[in-house]
């Protein structure tokens, strides 16, 4: 009883930053213009996106060090307190200190959760709680639009933030319940030298994210100042090896980017396409999301119930991203039916659905005591930091093209085939059971590439 108190309470964490994340992007128009502060529109989200960056990675040593309670606790603290702060703003520049504070706060707690099921859960249900992880990021993408419309239309737009933190508290309390008496503390690493270093380069990291959000919109200089950034400092964030895709957790990292950066960046481009090339209405293009964020659900399920062996999720959901992004740019041209759209973003987050659930589990698989919480955090700012990038060069390249969908679509599609390319190479070398699932004896060179 109290292991599923304690899944309950993980879930419902994890939904609620998911619907925080989805909720702000749908009321800012609304918030920005009644606040008076369009000209800082963009700071309300790279703030956040600079804060969580820092977050994760202090966040995943913290937790390495000391155990998940502490960093998650604070993390959770802090994400209510940002959303309140926010909710209760009487300027813009106050709403975006409390989304630096939220963003960073609920950083820490994300990456704690990924310690806490490596601590207290047996390896064979972390499919399915990373399955269960994978439905609370899609879910608030399905139903989330309508009720934050609903809230602001009724409510204003400052319930949006301010419901949340409540829900929290509620949230909170079922966790604090399953959390009791569950082995979450020892396996903790010695303390390493570094720790101020490594906040100083996911500072860097952040402010190139940063740089290449503001250069996306035909700034062209912005942009390769945001590229050079990055390339000096994401390195250091990430395993050893990551940029050539080494064997194990470096490849795990890498394919998380190339991953979620394909997805994204296409995403973004799906609707706009859809109403502005072919004529589809809002709602018919935001049914094409929809389908496909069913799909990503289902795939996810399927993951949890261990119904692919891992190297096969890997392999078919990458191949089913680089199809279902091809077919999609098909649709860009007035011979290919827009009803294909459909079918198509199904199959590209079926893909997603796969792999992404899957990467999750190799990382703590590949982790040995005392690594969950730094590989945790590699995971998560490859996958924030390659977003940002893919969704960033895909826009300018659909700038410079004129309206050049096929740009991004074509962009997208490379992604992806990357990641199809480097899929099985997440598993370490005579380490894999004839499933595809990585044996625990790979842990020990799970850093070594």
């Amino acid at each position: 009883m109290t292991r599923k108190a304690l899944t309950a309470g993980l879930v419902a964490m994890m939904s609620l930053v998911a619907f925080e994340y989805m909720a702000v992007a749908t009321a800012m128009p609304v918030v920005a213009e009644e606040l008076g502060g369009l000209e800082l529109y963009g700071l309300a989200f790279s703030g956040a996106m600079a804060a969580s960056v820092v977050g994760t990675v202090l966040g995943g040593r913290w937790a390495d060090l000391r155990g998940p309670l502490a960093p998650l606790w604070t993390g959770v603290a802090g994400f209510a307190a940002g959303l309140a702060v926010a909710g209760l703003a009487p300027s813009m520049e106050v709403l975006i200190a409390g989304r630096f504070v939220q963003g960073f706060g609920g950083a820490l707690a994300s990456v704690a959760l990924y310690v806490v099921v490596a601590r207290v859960y047996p390896e064979s249900l972390h499919p399915k709680i990373f399955s269960l992880f994978a439905t609370a990021w899609v879910v608030p993408s399905m139903v989330g639009p309508a009720i934050v419309g609903v809230v602001t239309d009724t409510l204003g737009w400052r319930w949006v933030f301010l419901l949340v933190p409540i829900l929290s508290v509620a949230a909170g309390l079922v966790l604090l319940r399953g959390l009791a008496g569950q082995p979450v503390t020892g396996g903790q690493r010695a303390p390493a030298p570094g720790l101020p270093a490594r906040v100083a380069w996911a500072v860097v990291t952040a402010v190139g994210a940063g740089l290449m959000q503001y250069g996306s919109d035909g700034r062209l200089p912005l942009l390769v100042a945001g590229l050079v950034v990055l390339a000096v400092a994401l390195p250091r964030l990430l395993p050893a090896g990551t940029l050539r895709a080494a064997r194990g957790m470096p490849s795990v990292v890498g394919l998380r980017g190339l991953a979620a950066g394909a997805f994204f960046a296409a995403e973004v481009m799906v609707p706009l396409m859809l109403r502005e090339e072919r004529g589809l209405s809002t709602t018919a293009a935001g049914l094409v999301l929809t389908g496909g964020a069913l799909s990503w659900s289902f795939a996810s399920w399927l993951q949890g119930r261990q119904v692919f062996g891992q190297r096969t999720n890997l392999r078919l959901g990458a191949a089913m991203i680089a199809a279902g992004i091809l077919i999609m740019g098909t649709v860009a041209f007035s011979a290919m039916p827009v009803a294909v759209a459909y079918p198509a973003w199904i199959v590209t987050g079926f893909g997603i659905g796969l792999v992404y659930p899957t990467l999750s589990v190799l990382t703590l698989e590949l982790s040995a005591p005392g690594e969950q919480g730094e590989n945790s955090s590699a995971l998560q700012v490859g996958e924030s930091v390659f977003s940002v990038v893919s969704v960033a060069v895909t826009a300018a390249l659909f700038t410079a093209a004129g309206s050049g969908y096929w740009a991004v679509f074509a962009a997208t599609l490379v992604m992806a085939l990357a990641g199809l390319a480097i899929a099985s190479r997440a598993f370490v070398a005579g380490g894999a059971g004839p499933e595809g699932r990585t044996e625990p004896a790979a842990q020990a060179v799970s850093r070594s590439a």
